[in-house]
């Protein structure tokens, strides 16, 4: 009883989408309902993707209105209370949905569980694995200072997320403002420690990750952190001067750190 939750917009290869699909499609655990977003209008190359499987549950947005509002506009439509995210440009672990539900069943105090990922390239050479703490209080302390879950890997309990008011447009860092809520009203998260996704990293992966615009728009996360009580003063000061480090260093500076902390 899931529901994967999905959004596609114009600029992804189909390539990719189908390789997304066939790993949803070929999990251990089976699910019946796929929700799609088709985020604006798409080309034929992917309608065409989309075409050869009949039992997606489609939700189309007549224009582009980015990932946040997508997806929350995907999961209103999602009929299950566990719900397992996925990007269209991803694979998932043949198991990974198996694992996450035996250990939401388990664990009916968390809200939100995630797993690490191995990053890849478009050629599926494997570059690295990103490895997350596990706990409940490591992921809170965790959390203060990075982005606490892999979004593609996590399965959430929707009651939870609607609880505190659902995915919201916040471009590059939806997924870190919705753990964030959850952290602040005293939900409980957590990290499978096994490979549940093989994330696909694109050339450009550290230049996304930086400039001023990202840096102003993440500014902003840690001061809605702050207001919301997530962050004290001390520890907002301090994950302001680590984000401004991270985002405005030179790309090539980034890349290297990403790959140190990455490990």
């Amino acid at each position: 009883m899931i529901s994967v939750l999905m959004s596609i917009y114009k600029k992804e290869r189909a390539g990719y989408l189908k390789s997304a699909l066939d790993s949803v499609y070929a999990q251990t655990l089976k699910v019946d309902e796929i929700v799609l977003v088709q985020d604006g209008e798409i080309p034929s190359a992917l309608e065409e993707v989309i075409s050869q499987y009949p039992d997606l549950r489609i939700v189309k947005l007549k224009q582009n209105v980015q990932l946040g509002r997508a997806l929350e506009a995907g999961m209103k439509v999602c009929k299950h209370e566990l719900v397992a995210r996925m990007d269209t440009d991803d694979i998932m672990m043949p198991d990974r949905l198996e694992k996450q539900y035996q250990f939401m069943m388990e664990h009916q105090e968390i809200a939100a569980c995630g797993g690490d990922i191995a990053e890849f390239t478009g050629e599926d050479m494997i570059l690295r694995e990103k490895h997350m703490p596990t706990s409940p209080q490591d992921l809170y302390r965790y959390g203060k200072k990075r982005n606490p879950l892999n979004h593609m890997t996590v399965m959430f309990r929707k009651s939870a997320i609607e609880a505190v008011g659902g995915y919201r447009h916040f471009p590059g860092l939806e997924d870190y403002d919705l753990w964030s809520r959850l952290l602040a009203n005293d939900y409980q998260i957590a990290n499978i420690p096994e490979v549940l996704v093989k994330a696909r990293i694109g050339d450009r992966f550290a230049s996304r990750r930086g400039g001023w615009a990202y840096f102003k728009r993440y500014l902003q996360l840690r001061k809605e952190q702050h207001q919301i009580g997530y962050l004290n003063t001390k520890e907002y000061i301090v994950a302001c001067v680590l984000t401004f480090g991270m985002t405005v260093m030179p790309e090539k500076l980034r890349e290297k750190a990403y790959a140190v902390l990455r490990k």
